[in-house]
């Protein structure tokens, strides 16, 4: 459609974090076998420009997808930063008990960021990777596809419902007048 640009968000494989919280650790990717890529290289179809968070797992993920495609790199696409609790055992992280979406969205980690504030981080590398020729692949988190599915809804809570799992892609396309369409969400890869 013209005047549009897709944008193909893929979570990075599977991180090898041992179970631990990684937002900020830059912990590598398990990454699968040639054949599970070719065919994931299949499924998300040409790529025109390639944007991917820093992180050591999402750099590894984009170079097994895309040989061969210069990668730009974008602070802002950072999963979110768990403060006092990046590196815990998942088991171990304090229990929030009963939280409306709004106040777990609205909650942050002593020492770290809100998935408010990520989405406040991530909205603008979206609306400047919507400015590309597409389709533009972007290799990120969990956590910067569900800001994505904020964006593209208007409702920051409700992005928190959305399953992402390691490797799927959900395409959001940018139509003109700053408007977003979701084209579909967690599409296995593998």
């Amino acid at each position: 459609m013209p005047g549009t640009t897709d944008l193909i968000l893929i979570r990075h494989a599977p991180a090898r974090s041992g179970g631990r919280l990684a937002g900020r650790l830059d912990v590598p990717a398990d990454l699968p076998g040639p054949e599970v890529l070719a065919r994931a290289r299949a499924l998300v179809g040409r790529v025109a420009k390639l944007v991917v968070s820093p992180a050591l797992r999402c750099r590894m993920t984009a170079a097994a997808l895309f040989p061969g495609l210069a990668a730009m790199q974008d602070e802002r696409l950072w999963e979110q930063h768990f403060g006092e609790w990046e590196g815990m055992e998942a088991a171990k992280v304090p229990d929030l008990g009963p939280l409306t979406r709004m106040d777990l969205a609205r909650h942050r980690p002593p020492g770290g960021e809100s998935f408010h504030d990520i989405c406040a981080r991530i909205a603008p590398a979206l609306s400047e990777a919507a400015t590309l020729k597409g389709p533009v692949a972007i290799v990120a988190h969990a956590g910067t596809v569900r800001a994505a599915l904020a964006l593209a809804t208007g409702s920051i809570p409700a992005a928190l419902a959305f399953e992402v799992a390691p490797l799927s892609a959900t395409l959001i396309r940018a139509l003109p007048g700053g408007q977003w369409s979701i084209q579909n969400v967690n599409r296995a890869l593998k």
